[in-house]
């Protein structure tokens, strides 16, 4: 594969041969085979024990969500990924019957985040088995969270029940990975309403979230009754001013997402916008602090998590993009990640990925372990060493 030089390298007017851009590419397959190698061990001595949920890791060990909060598709999601890898039958088994105690939730309208729930795990279920039944429950989930469609603000409502007032006309840049549980519905059933809605939103996020220099807030707040905006804020991130890094790694996915599926050249504009910020933030180790603009950043506590996203997201813009030094700097994240931020030297450990920082502000979980970091260490590792079969379980495609 021919490379162009990556941000960094023509940042420092230093040209990388192609030969040393191939050299990189092939010390990362080893290191993304020895990870992956290492998740599916780690998965077949964990696995079979859990009966709900990982949520987040204390002392190293998985703490658990019942009903799967807004990271219960995520485990299914990894157990689908681990038997595309290993080819063992028994990740199947334990994926299906993982993903279908998530079954009562399709019919949720509380929810935003319907798309991590059922993409990942019912979507990928019908993908890889041809089963019917993840199909019509991933279709009422779609049909479940367009119900959360703010008409006059032209956005999906974030957080809190239909029909109470707190929270109704906040906007979280997470969003934009929960739409594509709606293109796929749109093309399943052949209804566009999914896919305007979709649409809509996108456009409403980039609007109000992207700024002059790429970065983005984590909560855009409007009038839910008359649809005005009202202004960024943040829950997640150190302000309404910041830029949380995993939130920036969410809309890198999402909007990259959202081309290939709209073709809007908009959303390709944008998505290159906010991965030509977060690449400017990276610090030299490739793994993202948790807040690219927090005081204290570059030197603060990391988020493996928004590495591994983004670099899911960098995969995929490098193609529809035709700029291969994103596929370079995510080959570097990855690298990164595999290299510095696994559990191997721990005997404790239950999870395949350390390092993550769930919610900062809150001192809710810093320097743990996250279900979706280990999910998309995977999905990031399979899409460079299994691009044909990551595509089969997630559909890659345009349209």
């Amino acid at each position: 594969m021919t490379h162009v030089p990556g941000i960094a390298a023509v940042a420092a007017t230093a040209i990388p041969s192609v030969a040393s851009a191939a050299e990189e590419e092939a010390a990362g397959l080893t290191s993304f085979r020895r990870a992956a190698d290492y998740a599916v061990t780690k998965l077949r001595a964990v696995a079979p024990g859990v009966s709900t949920f990982p949520e987040i890791t204390r002392f190293e060990k998985w703490t658990y969500s019942a009903k799967g909060g807004w990271i219960g598709g995520f485990w299914p999601g990894t157990l689908w990924l681990a038997s595309i890898y290993s080819g063992d039958p028994q990740f199947r088994a334990l994926a299906m019957a993982s993903a279908e105690k998530l079954a009562p939730r399709q019919h949720e309208t509380s929810d935003h985040d319907l798309g991590f729930l059922f993409y990942p795990s019912w979507v990928t279920g019908w993908r890889l088995t041809g089963d019917e039944k993840w199909r019509t429950g991933a279709l009422t989930a779609a049909a479940s969270l367009i119900q959360r469609y703010n008409e006059k603000g032209k956005f999906i409502r974030a957080w809190g029940a239909l029909g109470t007032p707190g929270n109704a006309g906040r906007v979280i840049v997470d969003t934009m990975m929960n739409l594509d549980l709606l293109t796929f519905a749109s093309k399943q059933t052949g209804d566009r309403k999914y896919l305007d809605i979709a649409v809509s939103h996108a456009k409403t996020t980039e609007r109000v979230f992207l700024r002059p220099d790429g970065s983005t807030p984590h909560v855009f707040d409007f009038n839910p009754d008359t649809g005005a905006e009202i202004g960024p804020n943040s829950v997640q991130g150190y302000s309404p001013t910041s830029c949380w890094s995993r939130g920036q790694a969410w809309a890198i996915y999402g909007f990259t997402t959202m081309y290939r599926r709209s073709g809007d050249p908009l959303f390709l504009r944008t998505a290159q916008r906010l991965a030509d910020f977060a690449l400017r933030s990276l610090t030299p180790d490739n793994v993202p602090v948790w807040d690219y603009l927090a005081p204290q950043a570059p030197h603060d506590i990391k988020d493996s998590s928004a590495g591994a996203v983004m670099a899911c997201g960098l995969l995929d813009l490098a193609k529809v993009a035709n700029r291969p030094h994103y596929r370079e700097a995510a080959i570097r994240i990855l690298t990164a990640l595999c290299d510095t931020c696994l559990t191997t030297k721990s005997t404790r450990a239950e999870a395949i990925v350390a390092r993550g920082t769930r919610n900062r502000p809150s001192e809710d979980g810093v320097e743990v372990s996250l279900p979706y970091a280990d999910y998309y260490l995977l999905e990031g590792i399979l899409r460079v060493l299994m691009p044909k079969e990551i595509d089969k379980a997630i559909d890659l495609s345009a349209g």
